[in-house]
Parts: C-alpha cells; sequence; structure tokens
C-alpha cells in the first residue's frame, strides 16, 4: 500500500491511499462473500452464491458502498500508523478511483496532532526541586484542629443562631397547598451554612431563636429536588433550640481521649512523625510532576482548538461521573465547592493543554531515546489491569486488542518510561522547608451531640 501525505493546513493533512489491485480483489472478494453469508438467494447454500448472482440481487454499487464501508477504515488505519501521524477524529473520505482490476484510490482529510522535535539538550539537566519533608509547628496545628473537631460537641446556647451553628427544626414544604412528604423533617438537626436546601433557608435561619417560626417561598431547583419537585414552593420552619460546636482544650485530658498518648508534647510528637512519613512517600511523585511541569513550561506548540475541546469535555465529563458516584449532580458538586460551569470549564480547559503538552513532550523524549514497549511490559501492565477489575487476563486482553485500546495502553507505558528517563537526568535540589506550606483538608466526621 502506498500513501503521499500533504499538509493542506497548520494542523490538517491529505492522505492519498493507493491499494495495489491484488489486495483490493482479494478484499473485495471478503465483501462478496460477507454479502452472500447474509442475503438468501433462492436455489444457493448461504455464502455460496457467485458474484454475478450477488450483484443482479443486491446491485453492484452496493456491494462496492459496503467494500469501501468495511475496508476504508483499515486502510486509513494503516496509512497514519505507517507515517507516523496521530489523527484528531474521523477522517473526510473521498474515493478516487474504484474498479475490479485496477488499484483502488482514495484521498483522506484529517486533523493530526502537531509533533515536538526535542534534542538531548533539551531534555537533559531539567531543573526542578525535591519538596522538604519537614513538618512546619502550622502543620501539626492544623492536625491537632482536625482532631478537636471530630471530637466536639454540640452544646445548646442562649444567643440567635449563627452561620456555623445546628439547629432542631421541623420543616414542612408544600407545593400548591400538598405537602412534599420527601422534604419535610421532624427534630431535624440541620447546619446553618450547608446549604442543603438551598442558600434561601440558611439566611433564614442566621438570627433566629428558639420557638421562631419562618414562613417564605423559595424555588426547589431540579438539580437538587428531580424534575417532579422543581418549582416554587413554601416552607415553613420552627426553630426547636439551637447548639454551637464545643471544641474540646488541647490539655493533656484531650490527648489521653483523642489518642493512646499521655500528653499533648507526645501526640504532636506522633502526629509530626506520621506527616512526614506521608511526605516521604509523596515525595517521588511530587518529583515526577514538576520534573514534566518544568519540561512543559518550556515548549511553545500551538494545539488544535478541536483537540483541546476533545480533552476538555472528556475531563467535565469525568468530574460529572465523578458526582455520580457520591449520589450527586454536577451543579450539586459545584456548588458545595463554590463553583460553577463556568469555572470548571475554564479550570478543565487549562489542565486539558497542559495534559496534551506534556504529552508531546514525553512522546518526543520517546523518539529521541528510541524507547519502545515490549511484549512483556504489555503483558504485565494487562495483568496488573486485570487483577484490578477482577478479569481474565487473557479475555481482557483480547477485548483491548478489539477495541484497538492496547494502543493507547502502550502507548502510556512509553510515555512512562519517557518520564522515568527525565526524571533520572533531572537537575534536582533539595527545596527549603519553608517553602512548604500544606493545609490539610478538613475531616467528615459529624461532632457527637451532648445532651
Amino acid at each position: 500500500m502506498q500513501t503521499t501525505v500533504e499538509r493542506t493546513a497548520e494542523h490538517t493533512v491529505k492522505l492519498t491511499i493507493e491499494v495495489p489491485s491484488d489486495q483490493f480483489d482479494k478484499d473485495l472478494d471478503k465483501t462478496y462473500r460477507a454479502i452472500a453469508r447474509e442475503v438468501k438467494i433462492p436455489g444457493f447454500r448461504p455464502g455460496k452464491a457467485p458474484k454475478p448472482i450477488i450483484d443482479a440481487q443486491v446491485g453492484h454499487d452496493v456491494v462496492l458502498e459496503e467494500f469501501v464501508n468495511a475496508s476504508v477504515p483499515t486502510y486509513f488505519r494503516t496509512a497514519v500508523s505507517d507515517e507516523d501521524l496521530a489523527p484528531i477524529g474521523d477522517p473526510e473520505v473521498d474515493v478516487e478511483q474504484l474498479e475490479p482490476g485496477k488499484p483502488f484510490i482514495f484521498t483522506a482529510i484529517v486533523e493530526v496532532r502537531p509533533r515536538l522535535e526535542l534534542s538531548e539538550d533539551d531534555y537533559k539537566g531539567v531543573h526542578a526541586t525535591r519538596p522538604s519533608t519537614e513538618v512546619s509547628d502550622e502543620e501539626v496545628d492544623s492536625w491537632i484542629e482536625r482532631l478537636r473537631r471530630q471530637f466536639a460537641e454540640l452544646e445548646p446556647v442562649e444567643r440567635a443562631a449563627l452561620d456555623g451553628d445546628f439547629v432542631t427544626v421541623n420543616i414542612t414544604v408544600t407545593k400548591g397547598g400538598t405537602e412534599v412528604e420527601r422534604l419535610t423533617r421532624e427534630d431535624y438537626l440541620y447546619a446553618i451554612g450547608s446549604g442543603e436546601f438551598g442558600a434561601r433557608l440558611d439566611a433564614e435561619l442566621s438570627g433566629t431563636k428558639p420557638g421562631d417560626i419562618l414562613r417564605f417561598d423559595d424555588t426547589l431547583e431540579a438539580d437538587r429536588v428531580g424534575e417532579d419537585l422543581a418549582g416554587l414552593a413554601s416552607f415553613q420552619v420552627l426553630v426547636k433550640d439551637v447548639k454551637a460546636l464545643k471544641l474540646p482544650d488541647t490539655d493533656d485530658a484531650f490527648a489521653k481521649t483523642a489518642s493512646e498518648f499521655d500528653t499533648m508534647d507526645a501526640l504532636r510528637a506522633d502526629l509530626r512523625e506520621k506527616v512526614r512519613e506521608v511526605k516521604e512517600r509523596e515525595v517521588e511523585g511530587v518529583i515526577r510532576d514538576r520534573v514534566l511541569q518544568a519540561m512543559v513550561d518550556t515548549v511553545d506548540v500551538d494545539l488544535p482548538d478541536s483537540l483541546i475541546e476533545d480533552e476538555t469535555t472528556h475531563r467535565v465529563h469525568h468530574a460529572e461521573e465523578n458526582a455520580g458516584r457520591y449520589g450527586l449532580t454536577l451543579d450539586q458538586m459545584l456548588e458545595i465547592q463554590g463553583w460553577d460551569r463556568d469555572r470548571l470549564h475554564d479550570d478543565s480547559r487549562d489542565h486539558a493543554v497542559r495534559a496534551i503538552k506534556a504529552d508531546l513532550v514525553l512522546e518526543a523524549v520517546a523518539r529521541s531515546e528510541g524507547i519502545e514497549v515490549t511484549a512483556d511490559e504489555l503483558g504485565a501492565e494487562i495483568g496488573s489491569l486485570a487483577q484490578a477489575y477482577d478479569r481474565d487476563p487473557k479475555e481482557l486482553a483480547k477485548q483491548l486488542d478489539r477495541t484497538g485500546q492496547i494502543v493507547t495502553l502502550a502507548g502510556d507505558i512509553i510515555r512512562t518510561k519517557a518520564l522515568d528517563i527525565l526524571v533520572r537526568d533531572a537537575d534536582i535540589a533539595d527545596e527549603s522547608p519553608e517553602a512548604v506550606n500544606a493545609t490539610p483538608a478538613e475531616p467528615a466526621e459529624e461532632p457527637k451531640e451532648t445532651d
């Protein structure tokens, strides 16, 4: 098979693919046999009807169309592989010659990924810093605060409710005069500021005292309550009591309650050691990310908009799937995080650009170093995937090969090996402890309520 490549735009190429007549005739015969097995022709067993009869029965043009639909994708994949091209999306195909006994000729216009060319001087000796594993007093304090919140109690207060307080309430929601049982609550401990019923309820509860009755209308959002309940609803809320979060003192008594240690000094020392161990486990991953980012920052490459948008869409879809795993819609998850869809799209696009550039860098390093993937490496990776998903390795290998994902897997292995070389040859300096200022996330544990 002969292929010529013509660049028609910055990221677009036109491939003229010529399939030799003998290969064309062989593949056309396969199409005839496939049609013969599917079409019932009187007087002939399935798959045994001769070509003239098939042409007369279904039409020669239909046979040729079936051939093009079945064979062109295979010819195209072979051509782009031979020319070391990475297509973006499906090609625009135009058949130029389709006559039995002659070469089959067609053109394919397609967008392709850009390609970087790097020399050893470009990627050896990349400057990066190794993060410090020293633990600051502020980090220990942050973990102590997490423990305090974990062992916090709710204490009744006489003052008006504030944001962050907890109130015991009876909530009645009605639509058109009919009570919405799914949203009705009795003796319900509600955290002001949680946004569970929307921002309006939080705002109304702030400043209330036991015995207060709230009445207001609010719009129920479909992504929060479902399409069946969406729309204007009436709320009636009885505030029964107000409780504030009471954090324990950070004394030796707290150390005994929250840990196996008798003193705060011993607890702090243990927390410091545990945080240091976590940092040490994370060092290698951080170094790899910093080295790669340093390389990405040095490259200047124009990326096709379609490539960026495809990757951006993929990341937004992934965020939607993650929200679903927690029983939330994407909009609900974004509201919890204080984001909106515009911010998510912009953030996803920034990460998409970085990821694409990172892949281009690693692919360029792999070409420069002549990196290849071995059958043993592929087998080991498939084995790991099979174990993770409780699948038979042989069946998984067949599926990956059938769907073309085996090529993607091989690419991942090659890029990993390229990053290994980048890190191996990088110029890595120690980072000062002052440069690290981690802030651990707040725990999800609910506080304990006291009588």
